[in-house]
């Protein structure tokens, strides 16, 4: 779970560093912004996911 945690993390910096390079381009306007918007969503989506998962796995006591 880790794993696959840390490759989507991975896959939404590469996505964070299209979309910067592309605003630094001038690409998106007030009227064209979807592709930030859904990356913000995705990002927000790994973290959440990470929110619940890291409690699941690593602080709740499974011993008995």
């Amino acid at each position: 779970m880790t794993g696959m945690h840390a490759l989507h993390m991975v896959i939404g910096l590469g996505l964070m560093t299209v979309l910067v390079l592309l605003t630094r381009r001038g690409r998106f306007t007030p009227s064209y912004y979807t592709p930030v918007e859904l990356g913000g969503l995705y990002w927000h989506f790994v973290d959440i996911v990470w929110v619940f998962l890291f409690p699941l796995l690593y602080l709740i006591d499974r011993s008995s």
